[in-house]
């Protein structure tokens, strides 16, 4: 029998999944050591898209959260990834400020890079992997599952191969939108164990129709040893299955386990209690949903949608939105639905649907990935969609556009000659004015447990914003309204 390990989801896919990636370090920082005694592997803690959350919409500075969370947890390695092309955003990233991210994460405590590309751009992964082997970290690129008639076993396998001849510290095998199913589990994992040759696998598998769990025990049957979860509450629906389940499956099963579980009832207490206090969803199993599997969204971006929807009263052909969805990722060569493709596939039908007519408005990013410049389309882009895309003379400035390489020095001269790496990532990659609330809010609160009052908390918030000209509050009996002097209401 094997040992298993675990990388711990909660601090990073486990609330981007289920609280719209709103965990501020002063969230975690309270039970760092309770999770830093159980183990694990890895701690999966940022990306770039939860520093753009942490900026813009908290005003709290995300390299001081991260420089926290690292000295609270000595023990264990925490890991950060991103886009093997991109940070921030739907569309490309110079390579100058891609290495620019890597080494100041290096610098901040990262340990260990996780690096995806949905359209599997081997040359820019092998090249973002070099990237991070040389800040010292350990690397492990991720194979996106996708479920069409080009993504077959053989089609993964050789993206397996080639990644394993990278020598990488493990691959991950990610299913992001949730539809591996179990009987497709059976033949596409054990080809990925094979094709890997030898190097550890990790299995990432979220839980949005309840098929992730069985799938877990699949993977551990045909030797993958290092598994992804969430602690209880973050855990299950659009994140991944449960630390407390997972554990008691692979025990179950004659396997050691790498972990104290000790300390996990206390770590799930504290983050329910958070869960409640500032209204976000708690995990919980879902039932098999065969349309899921069809339109293969991942979880968080169906709320979207449909509050996209709403905007335009059209809130009740939603069923009629996730149809046109399946259709267009089809015609547009089958991208794997994970960041940013489920999102780019996402925007056109609903542009499809809003216009009342297919293919009358292409997002710069869509044109972007169509001409080519994202990476190699893995399917048949349907002629109409091609046509329609290039037949326009914004198309046609992207047939023959190149990605803009500025060096750093070019982009510090814009920015900022004298402003540290940090400040300048987040310059370049953020607006302006939601960067300078971040610096003038100062430092970002340590303990955010829900008995630290969340009121007191959202009443800070609103002190720090100046833009509103009118505040009102209501808590039972109690109803206070406040306008700011020399604002109009």
């Amino acid at each position: 029998m094997a040992t298993i390990e675990f990388v711990d989801q909660t601090l990073r896919d486990g609330h981007q999944s289920l609280w719209g990636m709103r965990m501020r370090s002063g969230h975690a920082l309270p039970v760092a050591a309770d999770i830093d005694r159980v183990g694990y592997r890895i701690v999966d803690y940022t990306g770039s898209s939860a520093m753009e959350v942490m900026v813009r919409h908290c005003q709290e500075n995300p390299w001081i959260g991260l420089d926290r969370v690292h000295a609270a947890m000595p023990h264990s390695t925490l890991r950060a990834g991103a886009r093997s092309n991109a940070i921030v955003g739907m569309g490309l990233t110079p390579n100058s400020m891609l290495e620019l991210w890597n080494a100041t994460l290096a610098k901040h405590g990262i340990g260990s890079f996780w690096i995806f590309d949905c359209l599997f751009n081997l040359g820019q992964m092998k090249w973002t992997t070099d990237v991070a082997r040389s800040n010292g970290m350990k690397v492990s690129p991720q194979v996106q599952f996708g479920e069409s008639p080009v993504h077959t076993d053989e089609f993964f396998a050789g993206v397996v191969r080639e990644m394993a001849s990278w020598g990488v510290d493990s691959i991950i095998l990610g299913d992001e939108a949730g539809v591996l199913s179990p009987q497709r589990a059976q033949t596409w994992i054990p080809a990925m164990v094979e094709a890997a040759g030898g190097v550890p696998l990790e299995a990432h598998f979220h839980n949005t129709v309840g098929a992730g769990t069985i799938n877990y025990v699949t993977a551990v049957q045909h030797g993958v040893t290092i598994l992804h979860t969430a602690v209880g509450p973050l855990a299950n629906g659009p994140s991944m299955p449960s630390i407390e389940t997972s554990v008691a499956n692979a025990r179950w099963l004659g396997h050691d386990v790498a972990i104290d579980t000790a300390g996990l009832g206390a770590i799930g207490d504290h983050f329910a209690a958070i869960a409640r206090a500032e209204a976000h969803p708690i995990g919980a199993p879902r039932e098999y949903n065969v349309l899921h599997t069809l339109h293969q969204l991942p979880g968080g971006m169906t709320g979207t949608l449909i509050n996209q929807l709403k905007t335009y009263g059209m809130e009740s052909r939603y069923d009629e939105l996730l149809e046109e969805i399946t259709i267009v990722r089809e015609e547009m060569g089958y991208p794997v639905m994970a960041t940013p493709f489920s999102q780019l596939v996402g925007i056109q039908a609903l542009l499809n649907v809003v216009n009342g007519e297919r293919y009358t408005v292409f997002p710069d990013e869509n044109l972007m990935y169509l001409a080519g410049h994202m990476g190699p389309i893995p399917g048949t882009v349907a002629p109409e969609v091609m046509d329609r895309a290039f037949g326009s003379t914004r198309g046609q400035e992207f047939l023959s556009w190149e990605q803009p390489q500025p060096s750093l020095k070019e982009i510090r001269s814009q920015l900022g000659a004298t402003i540290s790496d940090e400040e300048l990532l987040l310059r370049f990659l953020m607006p302006g004015p939601d960067v300078d609330a971040m610096l003038a809010a100062g430092l970002p609160p340590t303990d955010l447990s829900a008995g630290s009052s969340p009121t007191a908390e959202m009443i800070r918030t609103l002190m720090r914003d100046d833009s509103a000209p009118c505040i009102r509050y209501r808590d039972g009996e109690l109803d206070l309204s406040l306008r700011r002097a020399g604002k109009d209401a």
